[in-house]
């Protein structure tokens, strides 16, 4: 093993400059561990970014962890160190160790590492890019193709090391007994979890039965802590290695591709953990934080926040977004935390920061994330990138040169705080707080939303979706089916976290699967039965979706009946499609309760929450109802329905009057063909059977 006495930056001095100059979005082809050919050697070159250090060597098994004789050498004044050794180290493992200028010795992950140990070891490890057989081009065309804003997006969210375990055995005899259990605070057992490979088929087949079209995975970035579920991370451009390989997870989306169904990664490019051998004063000096440390420090979190005035860290950003989908062709980026990177306060309003003009904007955030919208979308028509953004920053799906920040979708966070805390109230008193259910329609179409019931609701003492809703036990169920019938018929793309679709009764927890053993007990199979028809009658009623991002595509037709806390609206889409969507959010059960409708014809009911194979208690629509012509609704024509209890109705109109007048009369024509033809019949048999007997 030798090492060449020259700079292998040398022959990369553009990229270099680009890295240095905030622009180069394809920065991990040259940082970190790469299998090269160089100088006519074949072998592995290691670059990273330590512009403070005063020496950086390579250690890994392969020199027993002493880098002497592996020193890096720095290249001009770019702050990039760089090596070249006269072989092939795949699969060895690694870290930096770096010399401050005050002497202290750190070790240090590559933050460009591909893969790295599995927890709790912390090392890098060298792993080739090699070229992986892809079978995604179909979906890949497609997607390029696809306007998101009319197509129908219906995300699942999950957390893959909770969903499923190998040791799922789900035999239930007492479901008290198993909540006692699982309240136990046992600790989570790596063996447990299925691989990458192992999950795709298995997930697959869920998802396609739900009738979901992506799933959101919380963030696969390697990161040491399960506790932070992802959020906290320390290898950027490392898949974890809790559940395989990076060629593992390129078959596990590819595999997702061929069924498709799109991937969406939760990303998180405002702060990372402050583990000893991640980023954190990475050289011994603040390098990808700012060097003022009340700006740097996250208190929220306990961790740190990027400095986006570092050109450096731009490009390492953009780059790691990129090469989620350069790499491993996701779909799309929901960015977790938007609001701590636009202000400088946000969630340490105490600190009073303020910038050059006097105001908590983070100018040189609201750049970078424009920066990495435009690059992303100009490198891959048709991704997602969404942002999860809780205050009323204006324009964040507008497009950048109208002022707006890029994105394509955000997350509604007012629609989900004002619909729980709606829901969660006793019906009793919610005709006081009609607003909280009406009030998003003001300006549900001022951006591009998605409607989430994500993990964060089911977590830290806010209970469960299910464990929300008030009333009795047959209550809870009957309102969690409202909510999600609202969820369904509301503007906006869809989210719900896993567990949700069959009525999770306990806050999710990452240390185990999800409570499969419920779908043993009727309602909880009633609200898995319940979501996969919801699902199918979004995906097939393009009103729901074709004008999601038009006011044309909403109608109310009754908001303001309070005192029975029902609301009527009609949603539409392309083709003069149609559905009538009325709640009613009271334990009460109205029969010829009157809808306005806008023609005359006929009506059928396409979905009611209340069926009983849901759990509801049965009052249904059966035959389609017939408009009667009076006025109602300020319409000329209604219809009157048997309104159920806590309940969702969705109608389509089905025939006009014409189209009746025709059947019936065609129906009538044919019962009189019938009699006649079996009055000859009759006839012909009697002669037969005279003849029969005369003979």
């Amino acid at each position: 093993m030798t090492i060449l006495n020259v700079s292998y930056l040398d022959d990369l001095d553009m990229d270099a400059y680009l890295f240095q100059d905030g622009t180069y979005y394809k920065s991990y082809d040259m940082m970190g561990a790469h299998k090269r050919s160089f100088k006519g050697r074949t072998g592995t070159s290691f670059v990273v970014w330590a512009p403070n250090a005063h020496t950086v060597s390579l250690v890994g098994n392969f020199n027993n962890w002493f880098g002497k004789d592996f020193k890096l050498k720095k290249y001009k004044k770019s702050g990039l160190w760089n090596i070249f050794i006269d072989a092939d180290l795949t699969g060895e493992v690694y870290k930096f160790e770096i010399q401050t200028s005050k002497g202290e010795i750190l070790l240090k992950s590559d933050p460009y590492a591909y893969y790295s140990e599995v927890r709790p070891q912390t090392a890098s490890i060298v792993w080739p890019d090699t070229p992986y057989k892809w079978t995604d081009d179909k979906w890949l065309s497609k997607r390029k193709r696809t306007k998101a804003y009319q197509e129908p997006i219906n995300i699942y969210e999950l957390h893959l090391g909770s969903w499923k375990h190998k040791s799922s055995i789900h035999k239930t005899v007492d479901l008290e007994s198993q909540m006692s259990a699982l309240s136990s605070d046992e600790e989570i057992d790596k063996d447990k979890f299925f691989s990458y490979r192992e999950l795709a088929p298995i997930l697959v087949e869920y998802v396609l039965d739900m009738g979901f079209t992506h799933v959101e995975i919380m963030p696969l970035n390697e990161h040491p802590f399960d506790g932070s579920w992802g959020y906290q991370a320390t290898g950027y451009f490392s898949v974890t290695s809790r559940y395989g390989t990076p060629d593992d997870f390129k078959y596990f989306v590819d595999y997702l591709h061929q069924h498709n169904i799109g991937i969406i990664l939760d990303w998180v490019p405002c702060h990372f953990c402050k583990d000893s051998h991640g980023l954190r004063l990475f050289d011994g000096y603040p390098v990808f934080e700012s060097g003022y440390q009340h700006i740097a420090n996250n208190e929220q979190w306990g961790t740190v926040n990027f400095d986006f005035s570092r050109k450096e860290v731009v490009s390492f950003l953009v780059s790691n977004a990129v090469f989620w989908f350069d790499k491993y062709h996701i779909d799309g980026l929901r960015v977790d935390a938007v609001a701590f990177m636009l202000y400088l306060d946000y969630g340490r309003e105490h600190l009073n920061l303020r910038n050059e003009y006097g105001s908590n904007e983070n100018f040189d955030a609201v750049e970078f994330i424009r920066i990495l919208n435009k690059t992303i979308f100009e490198m891959y028509p048709g991704a997602l990138m969404i942002a999860e953004e809780s205050t009323a920053w204006p324009l964040v799906t507008a497009p950048i040169d109208k002022g707006g920040l890029g994105f394509n979708f955000k997350w509604n966070m007012g629609w989900m705080n004002d619909m729980l805390e709606y829901m969660e109230l006793d019906p009793l008193y919610r005709k006081w707080h009609h607003n909280l259910i009406t009030f998003s329609l003001t300006y549900a179409f001022s951006e591009n939303y998605v409607l989430p019931l994500s993990h964060d609701e089911v977590v830290h003492g806010k209970k469960s979706l299910l464990d929300k809703m008030p009333g009795d036990y047959w209550q809870k169920f009957a309102n969690l089916r409202v909510l999600y019938g609202y969820l369904m018929a509301h503007p906006g793309k869809k989210l719900l976290f896993m567990g949700g679709e069959f009525g999770h009764f306990i806050e999710w927890n990452y240390k185990r699967e999800l409570d499969w053993f419920l779908l043993d007990y009727d309602n909880h199979k009633g609200i898995k039965s319940y979501i996969k028809d919801l699902n199918k009658v979004y995906i097939t009623e393009n009103a729901f979706y074709s004008l999601d991002d038009t006011y044309d595509g909403f109608e109310w037709i009754d908001l303001n009946n309070l005192d029975q806390s029902v609301v009527t609206f009609m949603r539409k889409g392309r083709d003069e499609q149609r559905v009538i969507v009325v709640v009613n959010f009271t334990p009460e059960t109205y029969t010829n309760y009157k809808i306005g409708v806008d023609e005359s014809g006929y009506y059928k009911e396409i979905l009611n929450s209340d069926k009983e194979v849901y759990g509801g208690s049965g009052v249904v629509n059966n035959n389609a109802l017939r408009a009667v012509k009076e006025s109602w609704h300020m319409r000329k024509y209604h219809i009157d329905i048997n309104l159920p209890p806590l309940s969702v109705v969705y109608f389509k109109k089905t025939k006009d009057d014409h189209q009746v007048d025709m059947e019936t009369k065609i129906e009538v024509k044919n019962n009189a063909r019938n009699e006649q033809r079996n009055h000859r019949n009759d006839s012909s048999r009697g002669s037969r059977i005279k003849t029969s007997r005369d003979h």
